[in-house]
């Protein structure tokens, strides 16, 4: 994940993300010339970011009010060299964390933060992000454009705010998390699967966000989520590549450790009675991880917990998974009527909101 860290560390000199952005697009840029004639640097991601705030004090020389800032970017010029910075420098949690809480500042819609921390953190591409959104490219290229130019003309701080404000953009920022984990673990094949490091990634900032919100159920119930899916990864693919649905994945694969961690976390998460769409979610998936094989799943038992995340989430993805479950106890006729009901909503249904109930496979 050498785009967000970079990009991170960058936003914090700048204080200024779309700056930040150009300057990293170009520092790639370079790369590609320079590491095919003198090949990969000892520490590539310290040669990008010194390619890349060289390149953004050149952009900042060469506008017109340069020199009444001067001092305010001094300090660029005073970070460490490329050969004084360590992996250790790309390590440091906070600088992502305070990237997600900019982008999720109440000034910034719902859609547009996560869209705008999805291209800068994840590093997806605008046109990945568009076709997630089912909009053309060029119009999300336009939504991140103003996103930028709205935190810039908000003076919004490049900080993670205080606990007391954390509520208010709590749930963007799970959203978030939740998202840059399902953009690496929904690849259906083996090449795509790759950008495992994307589910590492989300893994590593709600773990730190756990940190800072102790008490949070619902960042509890979203780390859980992701350990007991990411559990799953050794078993998803075949040795061709292809991919193996949860019926037919050997459950000696699943990563037993994160399984244990997973589920100690949602039942501390569900004893504190705040309940919600993420605890409930990671219920699900914990109720498969009990099982000894598919066919002893307690279906039940996940349908009366699908009944509960409709009441807290009352979308009809939540009611297709919750039929998926239905099938595997009810007649076929039955799921069918209700699947049929759902047809003409479902095929006007963003993809966005899709992928947030695929986590049952």
């Amino acid at each position: 994940m050498h785009w967000g860290r970079i990009v991170a560390l960058l936003a914090n000199l700048l204080k200024d993300i779309g700056l930040a952005e150009d300057a990293m697009q170009d520092a790639f840029e370079s790369a590609l010339v320079h590491w095919k004639k003198n090949g990969i640097p000892q520490n590539p991601q310290a040669w990008l970011f010194t390619t890349a705030k060289h390149k953004a004090l050149d952009k900042l020389r060469r506008a017109q009010n340069y020199h009444l800032k001067q001092q305010q970017y001094q300090h660029l010029l005073d970070t460490k060299s490329s050969s004084e910075i360590s992996e250790e420098d790309y390590s440091i949690p906070d600088e992502r964390l305070r990237l997600i809480f900019t982008c999720c500042h109440p000034a910034l819609d719902s859609s547009t933060a996560v869209a705008l921390t999805l291209r800068l953190l994840g590093g997806l591409t605008t046109s990945e992000i568009a076709k997630a959104y089912l909009l053309r490219t060029d119009t999300m290229a336009q939504r991140l454009v103003r996103g930028k130019r709205k935190i810039k003309q908000a003076s919004v701080p490049y900080i993670i705010p205080e606990k007391t404000e954390f509520s208010g953009r709590l749930d963007s920022v799970l959203t978030v998390l939740y998202l840059i984990f399902n953009a690496g673990y929904s690849a259906t094949s083996r090449d795509t699967a790759q950008r495992q490091e994307l589910c590492q990634e989300a893994l590593r900032l709600t773990q730190i966000l756990l940190r800072l919100c102790a008490e949070e159920s619902e960042v509890k119930g979203l780390l859980a989520l992701m350990l007991l899916h990411d559990s799953r990864q050794a078993a998803r693919f075949s040795q061709q590549g292809e991919y193996i649905p949860l019926e037919l994945q050997k459950r000696s694969l699943w990563g037993q450790q994160q399984q244990d961690k997973g589920l100690q976390l949602v039942q501390s998460a569900l004893k504190q009675g705040q309940i919600g769409s993420y605890q409930l979610q990671a219920a699900i998936s914990a109720i498969h991880a009990e099982a000894e094989d598919y066919s002893s799943t307690n279906w039940h038992e996940i349908i009366l917990v699908y009944d509960e995340l409709l009441k807290a989430n009352p979308t009809n993805v939540v009611r297709l998974n919750r039929l998926v479950a239905v099938s595997q106890v009810e007649s076929p006729m039955k799921v069918i009527k209700e699947l049929n009901q759902l047809e003409s909503s479902l095929k006007k249904l963003p993809t966005i909101l899709c992928c947030k109930g695929r986590f049952i496979s």
